[in-house]
């Protein structure tokens, strides 16, 4: 099973890696909190901004190629909400503003996952006393997308090692027949999974 496609590098050894998980994830949501808030007079600070999250990068030792990967995989959702702003007048200095915004925002909890396990972050809010049905839900949620991915990659060589051409549209097909099954075979195990957990007394 891939189980660090999400937090691969959390347990590294740097000054960012052992500071407190609380601490960090206070100064997470108050990045992301500045970064949202700030007035569009002051965008200026975003560059501080920038800055900053660079030097936590270095600090980190985290491969720079791994979080530019991430930042490319989730940028067309930034853009695919900041193109709405073009549309509005002046929408060229609003797209660019709320483009900075997200993607700081965005490194700024790639950061964050890639240097505290997310056991440990769990553990942060269960102190805070956030719902334990919340935290049990992020918990299950964190543990089976890694069997989903897994069960994506088995599905993905079976149905390689079954097709023989390699045209383009048959590859799409591939891969939409793919997504429907696992679908269903996730929506089959999650079933499994609920009948299991309330067996043994979960509620």
């Amino acid at each position: 099973m891939h189980a660090d496609f999400l937090d691969r590098y959390s347990r590294l050894e740097s000054p960012m890696h052992r500071l407190d998980a609380a601490g960090k994830l206070v100064l997470a949501l108050a990045l992301v909190v500045l970064t949202v808030a700030l007035p569009p007079s002051r965008a200026i600070v975003l560059a501080a901004v920038a800055v900053l999250l660079l030097m936590v990068l270095v600090l980190s030792r985290l491969p720079w190629r791994f979080i530019l990967r991430r930042m490319l995989w989730l940028e067309p959702f930034v853009l695919g909400a900041a193109l709405l702003t073009l549309l509005e007048p002046g929408g060229w200095r609003i797209f660019l503003l709320l483009t900075a915004r997200c993607s700081l925002c965005l490194l700024t909890m790639l950061l964050l996952a890639n240097t505290t396990p997310f056991a440990d972050l769990l553990r942060v809010l269960r102190r805070w006393h956030l719902p334990a049905l919340m935290l049990t839900t992020l918990a299950l949620m964190y543990r089976y997308l890694f069997v989903l991915v897994d069960e994506t990659g088995r599905m993905r060589r079976a149905r390689a090692s079954r097709t023989f051409a390699a045209r383009r549209w048959l590859a799409w097909r591939a891969s939409a027949g793919v997504i429907g099954h696992l679908f269903i075979r996730a929506s089959e195990r999650a079933g499994r999974i609920y009948s299991a957990m309330c067996a043994r007394g979960w509620q």
